[in-house]
């Protein structure tokens, strides 16, 4: 966490930015429009990553605000690159995390929007915006507000055991590097339950007290940082596999109880 508070003024302007980024998103849901591959090669192989114009929009879009009313701040974005900080701060953004569930009609994504300060992020906004529901981490808490519902602070759940456990990943295909196939299964054959997709949109779910434990990897670090106000805001943990930084995004294990956190990564390891 950050050692001062961030501002309301700047709490709101995040707000806005994700009210910005979902007034373009939401025209684009369930439409058919032209999808584009970007054929990142991942641990040697070449993976369907796809990209429509909701998210190149939603990022110009949002990148204009911040450029207008916060010229000296930095931006890192999934779709423009970065734009250096002339004042500690930056934005990082991912409008539409999750374009594989957009794409296919489904809401299990969500669009991404942190702040850093000096490297640290301090801010995490998880928004979706057509179920109109929103997580906010900042200063130590987590918010949760949804469409018709007044807004209210969340935690996540104690679980003691990796044996009454529910797991969460986006995809099984996602694991492509040495070993992390074989390093997940260790851990799923400990749960009581695995549930597929989600992307972001399961990090909300585990800061409302639904799910246990995410096991992720081929992060970047506009995937992960907004998730660590978020998660670290509703009591949780968020690392890498080993338990240590995730910020530039990789391999990435969250919990909501710290001792199934301690038990996944020694199922990780081996």
């Amino acid at each position: 966490m950050t050692s001062r508070e961030i501002d309301a003024a700047t709490i709101a302007f995040a707000h806005r930015l994700a009210d910005t980024a979902g007034a373009v998103i939401r025209p684009y849901f369930r439409q058919r429009i032209d999808v584009a591959d970007k054929k990142p090669v991942v641990a040697g192989k070449t993976v369907f990553d796809p990209v429509t114009a909701a998210d190149r929009d939603a990022e110009e879009a949002i990148r204009a605000l911040i450029e207008r009313e916060r010229p000296n701040d930095g931006i890192l974005g999934e779709e423009f690159g970065e734009k250096k900080s002339a004042s500690g701060r930056r934005w990082v953004l991912d409008p539409v995390d999750g374009t594989r569930s957009f794409i296919a009609g489904r809401h299990e994504w969500g669009s991404l929007i942190a702040l850093e300060e000096d490297g640290r992020a301090v801010l995490g906004i998880i928004d979706q915006p057509v179920l109109g529901e929103r997580f906010l981490g900042v200063n130590g808490e987590c918010r949760f507000r949804a469409r018709e519902r007044d807004e209210l602070a969340v935690r996540v759940r104690e679980c003691s055991r990796l044996e009454d456990a529910i797991l969460c990943a986006t995809h099984p295909d996602a694991f492509y590097g040495p070993g992390e196939r074989d390093a997940f299964r260790r851990v799923q054959k400990c749960v009581r339950m695995t549930r597929w997709g989600g992307d972001c949109y399961i990090f909300g779910a585990m800061a409302l007290g639904f799910v246990d434990l995410i096991v992720e990897t081929a992060f970047h670090r506009w995937d992960v940082a907004a998730l660590i106000p978020v998660i670290e805001g509703a009591g949780g943990i968020i690392t890498n596999w080993q338990g240590g930084d995730c910020s530039e995004g990789g391999q990435t294990l969250a919990a909501g109880d710290r001792r199934i956190h301690a038990a996944a990564l020694k199922a990780l390891a081996g």
